[in-house]
Protein backbone atom coordinates (compact mmCIF):
# COMPACT_ATOMS: atom_id res chain seq x y z
CA UNK A 1 0.00 0.00 0.00
CA UNK A 2 1.81 3.39 -0.88
CA UNK A 3 0.85 6.51 1.04
CA UNK A 4 1.88 9.78 -0.21
CA UNK A 5 5.36 9.81 1.44
CA UNK A 6 6.11 5.83 1.88
CA UNK A 7 5.05 2.22 1.23
CA UNK A 8 3.96 -0.59 3.44
CA UNK A 9 4.36 -4.25 2.67
CA UNK A 10 2.39 -6.70 4.72
CA UNK A 11 2.98 -10.30 4.40
CA UNK A 12 1.43 -13.45 5.91
CA UNK A 13 4.45 -16.17 6.75
CA UNK A 14 3.60 -19.95 6.28
CA UNK A 15 3.14 -19.69 10.68
CA UNK A 16 0.21 -17.17 10.64
CA UNK A 17 2.05 -14.45 11.83
CA UNK A 18 2.20 -11.24 9.92
CA UNK A 19 5.47 -9.55 9.01
CA UNK A 20 5.25 -5.61 8.41
CA UNK A 21 7.81 -3.46 6.25
CA UNK A 22 7.35 0.14 5.81
CA UNK A 23 9.97 2.27 3.94
CA UNK A 24 10.08 6.11 3.16
CA UNK A 25 9.15 7.71 -0.38
CA UNK A 26 9.99 10.71 -1.91
CA UNK A 27 6.83 12.90 -1.97
CA UNK A 28 4.95 12.71 -5.21
CA UNK A 29 4.19 16.49 -5.19
CA UNK A 30 7.67 17.45 -4.79
CA UNK A 31 10.17 18.32 -7.36
CA UNK A 32 9.94 16.70 -11.27
CA UNK A 33 7.67 14.63 -9.34
CA UNK A 34 4.74 17.09 -9.87
CA UNK A 35 5.93 17.96 -13.88
CA UNK A 36 3.04 16.78 -16.19
CA UNK A 37 4.48 14.27 -18.68
CA UNK A 38 7.34 13.51 -16.68
CA UNK A 39 5.76 12.47 -13.48
CA UNK A 40 4.57 9.71 -15.57
CA UNK A 41 8.11 8.33 -16.60
CA UNK A 42 8.98 8.33 -12.54
CA UNK A 43 6.19 7.48 -11.21
CA UNK A 44 6.09 4.44 -13.68
CA UNK A 45 10.14 3.49 -13.12
CA UNK A 46 9.32 3.69 -9.42
CA UNK A 47 6.21 1.33 -9.32
CA UNK A 48 8.46 -1.09 -11.07
CA UNK A 49 10.96 -1.00 -8.50
CA UNK A 50 8.58 -1.13 -5.83
CA UNK A 51 6.38 -3.85 -7.28
CA UNK A 52 9.94 -5.86 -7.75
CA UNK A 53 10.71 -5.29 -4.62
CA UNK A 54 7.66 -6.15 -2.58
CA UNK A 55 7.43 -9.84 -4.33
CA UNK A 56 10.80 -10.82 -3.57
CA UNK A 57 10.23 -9.32 -0.25
CA UNK A 58 6.97 -11.96 0.51
CA UNK A 59 8.85 -14.97 -1.23
CA UNK A 60 11.48 -14.21 1.10
CA UNK A 61 8.82 -14.62 4.18
CA UNK A 62 8.34 -17.91 3.10
CA UNK A 63 11.44 -19.34 2.80
CA UNK A 64 13.97 -21.44 5.66
CA UNK A 65 17.66 -19.38 5.60
CA UNK A 66 19.40 -21.75 3.61
CA UNK A 67 16.74 -21.30 0.70
CA UNK A 68 17.57 -17.26 0.62
CA UNK A 69 21.01 -18.27 0.28
CA UNK A 70 20.45 -19.96 -2.97
CA UNK A 71 17.82 -18.00 -4.01
CA UNK A 72 19.91 -14.73 -4.09
CA UNK A 73 22.12 -14.91 -6.83
CA UNK A 74 19.07 -15.48 -9.35
CA UNK A 75 16.98 -12.62 -8.86
CA UNK A 76 18.56 -10.21 -10.63
CA UNK A 77 19.08 -12.91 -13.65
CA UNK A 78 15.27 -13.77 -13.22
CA UNK A 79 14.41 -9.80 -13.40
CA UNK A 80 16.26 -9.04 -16.45
CA UNK A 81 14.81 -12.36 -18.30
CA UNK A 82 11.53 -10.85 -17.05
CA UNK A 83 12.35 -7.64 -18.74
CA UNK A 84 13.05 -9.37 -22.16
CA UNK A 85 10.32 -11.58 -22.04
CA UNK A 86 7.78 -9.09 -21.75
CA UNK A 87 9.56 -6.95 -24.90
CA UNK A 88 9.19 -9.90 -26.99
CA UNK A 89 5.99 -10.65 -25.70
CA UNK A 90 3.87 -7.03 -25.84
CA UNK A 91 6.19 -4.90 -28.78
CA UNK A 92 7.68 -7.58 -31.02
CA UNK A 93 5.58 -10.41 -31.09
CA UNK A 94 2.21 -8.31 -31.79
CA UNK A 95 4.49 -6.73 -34.63
CA UNK A 96 5.75 -10.26 -35.77
CA UNK A 97 2.02 -10.96 -36.15
CA UNK A 98 0.86 -7.75 -38.17
CA UNK A 99 3.48 -8.85 -40.43
CA UNK A 100 2.35 -12.44 -40.70
CA UNK A 101 -1.09 -11.48 -41.09
CA UNK A 102 -0.29 -9.23 -44.36
CA UNK A 103 2.08 -11.62 -45.83
CA UNK A 104 -0.53 -14.33 -45.25
CA UNK A 105 -3.56 -12.29 -47.01
CA UNK A 106 -0.76 -11.11 -50.10
CA UNK A 107 -1.01 -7.53 -48.94
CA UNK A 108 2.77 -5.58 -49.13
CA UNK A 109 4.19 -5.17 -45.68
CA UNK A 110 4.47 -1.51 -45.44
CA UNK A 111 5.95 -0.29 -42.10
CA UNK A 112 4.80 3.19 -42.87
CA UNK A 113 1.80 2.97 -43.22
CA UNK A 114 -0.98 3.89 -40.12
CA UNK A 115 -2.90 0.81 -40.90
CA UNK A 116 0.36 -1.49 -40.13
CA UNK A 117 0.52 0.32 -36.73
CA UNK A 118 -3.25 0.11 -35.87
CA UNK A 119 -3.37 -3.98 -36.55
CA UNK A 120 -0.07 -4.43 -34.11
CA UNK A 121 -2.02 -2.14 -31.93
CA UNK A 122 -5.13 -4.52 -32.14
CA UNK A 123 -2.90 -7.40 -32.03
CA UNK A 124 -1.13 -6.12 -28.65
CA UNK A 125 -4.47 -5.82 -27.16
CA UNK A 126 -5.04 -9.48 -28.03
CA UNK A 127 -2.07 -10.96 -26.83
CA UNK A 128 -2.18 -8.71 -23.48
CA UNK A 129 -5.87 -9.50 -22.89
CA UNK A 130 -4.65 -13.16 -23.74
CA UNK A 131 -2.57 -13.73 -21.66
CA UNK A 132 -3.63 -12.61 -18.46
CA UNK A 133 -6.59 -14.52 -19.16
CA UNK A 134 -4.06 -17.57 -19.21
CA UNK A 135 -2.27 -17.00 -16.30
CA UNK A 136 -5.20 -16.07 -14.19
CA UNK A 137 -6.20 -19.55 -14.30
CA UNK A 138 -2.79 -20.84 -12.50
CA UNK A 139 -3.54 -21.20 -9.22
CA UNK A 140 -0.21 -19.00 -7.69
CA UNK A 141 -1.27 -16.28 -9.78
CA UNK A 142 -5.22 -16.51 -8.54
CA UNK A 143 -4.06 -15.67 -5.62
CA UNK A 144 -2.20 -12.64 -6.16
CA UNK A 145 -5.42 -11.71 -8.37
CA UNK A 146 -7.34 -12.32 -5.00
CA UNK A 147 -4.86 -10.13 -3.08
CA UNK A 148 -5.28 -7.37 -5.61
CA UNK A 149 -9.07 -7.44 -5.07
CA UNK A 150 -8.30 -7.41 -1.80
CA UNK A 151 -6.09 -4.03 -1.91
CA UNK A 152 -9.16 -2.61 -3.83
CA UNK A 153 -11.78 -3.33 -1.21
CA UNK A 154 -9.61 -1.97 1.19
CA UNK A 155 -8.72 1.39 -0.53
CA UNK A 156 -12.49 1.55 -1.08
CA UNK A 157 -13.30 1.31 2.52
CA UNK A 158 -10.70 3.65 3.88
CA UNK A 159 -11.08 6.24 1.15
CA UNK A 160 -15.30 5.79 2.07
CA UNK A 161 -14.11 6.64 5.96
CA UNK A 162 -15.21 3.76 7.35
CA UNK A 163 -13.38 1.42 10.04
CA UNK A 164 -10.64 -0.97 8.25
CA UNK A 165 -12.37 -4.87 9.34
CA UNK A 166 -13.13 -8.15 7.38
CA UNK A 167 -16.68 -7.23 7.07
CA UNK A 168 -16.48 -3.58 5.95
CA UNK A 169 -14.01 -4.08 3.33
CA UNK A 170 -15.67 -7.69 2.03
CA UNK A 171 -18.57 -5.55 1.17
CA UNK A 172 -16.41 -2.91 -1.39
CA UNK A 173 -16.20 -3.59 -5.03
CA UNK A 174 -13.09 -5.46 -6.43
CA UNK A 175 -12.75 -2.52 -9.36
CA UNK A 176 -11.14 0.47 -8.89
CA UNK A 177 -10.40 3.37 -11.35
CA UNK A 178 -6.86 4.11 -10.34
CA UNK A 179 -5.73 0.30 -11.07
CA UNK A 180 -2.37 -0.63 -12.51
CA UNK A 181 -4.79 -2.90 -15.04
CA UNK A 182 -6.77 0.14 -16.34
CA UNK A 183 -2.86 1.93 -16.82
CA UNK A 184 -1.72 -1.06 -18.64
CA UNK A 185 -4.84 -0.96 -20.79
CA UNK A 186 -4.61 2.68 -21.46
CA UNK A 187 -0.53 2.36 -22.01
CA UNK A 188 -1.74 -0.02 -24.79
CA UNK A 189 -4.38 2.25 -26.61
CA UNK A 190 -1.56 5.37 -26.31
CA UNK A 191 1.18 2.99 -27.70
CA UNK A 192 -1.70 2.22 -30.24
CA UNK A 193 -2.11 5.87 -31.13
CA UNK A 194 1.45 7.27 -30.76
CA UNK A 195 2.58 4.08 -33.25
CA UNK A 196 0.42 4.87 -35.82
CA UNK A 197 0.99 8.50 -35.74
CA UNK A 198 4.33 8.96 -35.25
CA UNK A 199 6.46 6.03 -36.81
CA UNK A 200 4.64 6.51 -40.50
CA UNK A 201 6.28 10.15 -39.84
CA UNK A 202 9.86 9.33 -38.82
CA UNK A 203 10.22 5.80 -40.91
CA UNK A 204 8.14 6.58 -43.16
CA UNK A 205 10.54 4.48 -46.13
CA UNK A 206 11.16 1.75 -43.80
CA UNK A 207 11.21 -1.98 -45.47
CA UNK A 208 12.28 -5.64 -44.90
CA UNK A 209 13.76 -7.39 -42.08
CA UNK A 210 16.35 -4.38 -41.13
CA UNK A 211 13.04 -1.89 -41.53
CA UNK A 212 11.42 -4.46 -39.17
CA UNK A 213 14.61 -3.70 -36.69
CA UNK A 214 14.29 -0.04 -36.89
CA UNK A 215 10.79 0.70 -36.12
CA UNK A 216 10.68 -1.87 -32.75
CA UNK A 217 13.47 0.12 -31.73
CA UNK A 218 11.31 3.26 -32.34
CA UNK A 219 8.20 2.01 -30.54
CA UNK A 220 10.67 0.70 -27.78
CA UNK A 221 12.05 4.08 -27.48
CA UNK A 222 8.36 5.63 -27.02
CA UNK A 223 8.06 3.59 -23.90
CA UNK A 224 8.88 6.65 -21.76
CA UNK A 225 6.16 8.94 -23.96
CA UNK A 226 3.65 6.00 -23.67
CA UNK A 227 3.81 5.45 -19.87
CA UNK A 228 3.99 9.89 -19.60
CA UNK A 229 0.62 10.57 -21.70
CA UNK A 230 -1.09 7.56 -20.28
CA UNK A 231 -0.18 8.43 -16.51
CA UNK A 232 -2.40 11.57 -17.31
CA UNK A 233 -5.07 10.42 -18.84
CA UNK A 234 -5.34 7.85 -16.39
CA UNK A 235 -4.82 10.85 -13.28
CA UNK A 236 -7.67 12.50 -15.35
CA UNK A 237 -10.29 10.03 -15.54
CA UNK A 238 -9.75 8.99 -11.56
CA UNK A 239 -10.08 12.48 -11.26
CA UNK A 240 -13.25 13.62 -13.41
CA UNK A 241 -14.98 10.40 -14.88
CA UNK A 242 -15.91 8.48 -11.37
CA UNK A 243 -19.25 9.96 -11.62
CA UNK A 244 -21.80 10.59 -14.23
CA UNK A 245 -21.92 10.44 -18.04
CA UNK A 246 -17.93 10.49 -18.21
CA UNK A 247 -18.16 7.02 -15.94
CA UNK A 248 -18.07 5.32 -19.04
CA UNK A 249 -14.18 5.83 -19.99
CA UNK A 250 -13.71 3.68 -16.82
CA UNK A 251 -15.59 0.89 -18.02
CA UNK A 252 -12.75 -0.71 -20.88
CA UNK A 253 -10.51 -0.82 -17.75
CA UNK A 254 -12.73 -2.28 -15.43
CA UNK A 255 -13.52 -5.02 -17.95
CA UNK A 256 -9.97 -5.53 -18.02
CA UNK A 257 -10.00 -5.71 -13.92
CA UNK A 258 -12.56 -8.80 -14.06
CA UNK A 259 -9.45 -10.74 -15.46
CA UNK A 260 -6.90 -9.13 -12.79
CA UNK A 261 -9.25 -9.07 -9.36
CA UNK A 262 -10.82 -11.85 -7.72
CA UNK A 263 -12.85 -12.19 -4.41
CA UNK A 264 -10.48 -12.47 -2.00
CA UNK A 265 -11.01 -14.59 0.76
CA UNK A 266 -11.20 -13.14 4.83
CA UNK A 267 -7.23 -14.07 5.48
CA UNK A 268 -6.26 -12.27 2.51
CA UNK A 269 -8.29 -9.25 3.30
CA UNK A 270 -6.78 -9.14 6.83
CA UNK A 271 -3.13 -8.90 4.95
CA UNK A 272 -3.98 -5.71 2.80
CA UNK A 273 -6.16 -3.97 5.96
CA UNK A 274 -2.42 -4.56 7.94
CA UNK A 275 -0.76 -2.94 4.82
CA UNK A 276 -2.95 0.05 4.88
CA UNK A 277 -3.12 0.09 8.48
CA UNK A 278 0.95 0.29 8.05
CA UNK A 279 0.79 2.69 5.55
CA UNK A 280 -1.39 5.06 7.06
CA UNK A 281 0.53 4.90 10.31
CA UNK A 282 3.73 5.52 8.72
CA UNK A 283 1.63 8.53 7.03
CA UNK A 284 1.14 9.67 10.33
CA UNK A 285 4.26 9.42 11.92
CA UNK A 286 6.46 9.95 9.13
CA UNK A 287 9.71 7.86 10.57
CA UNK A 288 13.32 8.39 8.58
CA UNK A 289 14.30 4.62 8.83
CA UNK A 290 13.07 1.89 7.15
CA UNK A 291 10.86 -0.21 9.92
CA UNK A 292 10.23 -4.50 9.52
CA UNK A 293 7.63 -5.27 11.93
CA UNK A 294 5.96 -9.06 13.01
CA UNK A 295 2.60 -9.48 14.60
CA UNK A 296 1.85 -12.88 15.86
CA UNK A 297 -1.61 -12.65 14.43
CA UNK A 298 -3.97 -9.88 12.75
CA UNK A 299 -5.88 -9.21 15.82
CA UNK A 300 -2.33 -7.91 17.54
CA UNK A 301 -1.71 -6.22 14.24
CA UNK A 302 -4.79 -4.33 13.80
CA UNK A 303 -4.51 -3.16 17.34
CA UNK A 304 -1.02 -1.97 17.24
CA UNK A 305 -1.73 -0.51 14.11
CA UNK A 306 -5.71 0.50 13.67
CA UNK A 307 -6.04 4.30 13.46
CA UNK A 308 -9.87 4.23 12.92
Amino acid sequence: MRSPRGVAIAVRRPDGSIVLKDEKLPSETSGLRKVPLLRGVMQLGEAFSLGYRALQFSAEQQMTEEEKKSAAGGSSLAGLISIVFAMGLFVALPQGLSTGLFSLLGVPVELGSWQFHALTGCFKLLVVTGYLALVSLLPDMRRVFQYHGAEHKTIYAWEAGQELTVANVRAQSTLHPRCGTTFLLTVVIVSVVLGAVLVPIVLPSATGFTGQLTVLAFRLSLLPAIAAVSYELQRFSARYCTTGPLRVVLYPGFLFQKITTREPDDAQIEVAIAAMEGAATRERENPAEERLRSFASFDEAHAALAVR
